[in-house]
């Protein structure tokens, strides 16, 4: 990191942005700030607009902490600006993010992986709108989205298509509705830190991720150790297969009448959000990883290149 062995590093913390996802991604910029702050860094937050090149060359930080989500801080657009000004980071590279935030894309690495996926198909809004594309329960979503941004569930047994927002984009993914508990596992460098199992009442959507006592987590998961066994492993193998760096979360669906065979990984996210009600923080904390220790470890992996 330059001249950190002899003055504190400068770290800038990216949040906010364009996205969908602004709001969440500034939790996680003034969290992962504070906490850097506490590891002894020299910290600069930065609300990332498009003067972003200007602010990283006034700045000249030793290390960018991308806080960003969704789509510009998460799909390989800001990792790309970051590997042209030359400044390390930290998270995903360019390929792995691009490659993890395009849904389809991801599933061909997966299932080139050898990993359990459920059947999807990319098509037109209209024709969505139009037709049952598959037979219920199906899920349709945004593929380029995170965070469970405009996710719609037709049940079993409904006789007409969904009526999507005039949000969505024109071109959405139509996936088989997999059954089932929600279990999330994270990867930290090499190691698959653990299993939470993610108990709601109905969907898992955007407020019960991010609003307090709209989810609750079960960490370690309470299910048998086949299936703990194979989040890890999975999870470790999706990490791997898309090329991640630092961090990630890959979150899957179980549906347990089915043992082993009902589980499903629906996807990884490579800039996941780092908040104390957060998953990742804590799985870190369950094997006696502390949020300073976790920001630590991420800045000190940062580099380019990645």
């Amino acid at each position: 990191m330059g001249s950190s062995s002899r003055t504190t590093p400068t770290v800038a913390v990216l949040s906010g942005g364009p996205s969908a996802e602004r709001e969440v991604s500034l939790s996680t910029g003034r969290e992962c700030a504070a906490a850097l702050r506490d590891e002894g860094y020299t910290v600069v937050e930065v609300d990332a607009g498009p003067d972003l090149p200007a602010r990283l060359a006034d700045i000249r930080p030793d290390v960018v902490f991308n806080g960003l989500h969704g789509r510009w801080g998460e799909d390989g657009c800001v990792q790309g600006l970051l590997e042209w000004l030359r400044i390390p980071y930290t998270h995903s590279g360019v390929l792995a993010s691009a490659l993890a935030m395009d849904k389809i894309r991801a599933k061909e690495a997966y299932v080139a992986a050898g990993l359990p996926v459920a059947d999807s198909l990319l098509a037109a809004k209209a024709e969505v709108e139009a037709r049952h594309l598959m037979a219920p329960p199906y899920v349709v979503k945004p593929y380029n989205e995170g965070s469970s941004v405009g996710i719609y569930i037709v049940q079993e047994g409904a006789n007409t298509p969904p009526r999507l927002a005039e949000t969505m984009p024109g071109t959405v993914m139509v996936e088989q509705y997999v059954k089932g508990r929600e279990l999330t596992t994270s990867v930290l460098g090499d190691r698959a830190l653990g299993v939470t199992d993610i108990i709601t009442d109905g969907w898992y959507d955007y407020d019960a991720k991010y609003k307090p006592g709209g989810s609750r987590h079960e960490i370690p998961a309470n299910v048998p150790q086949e299936i703990i066994d194979a989040c890890l492993d999975y999870a470790l193998r999706a990490h791997r297969a898309l090329g991640c760096r630092g961090v990630s979360r890959t979150d899957f669906r179980w549906d347990e009448g089915k043992g082993l065979a009902g589980l499903i990984l629906l996807e990884t996210n490579t800039q996941p959000g780092m908040t104390p009600t957060s998953l990742i923080p804590e799985q870190a904390q369950a094997v006696g990883i502390s949020f300073g220790a976790l920001c630590r470890m991420l800045v000190e992996d940062a580099s380019c290149g990645r």
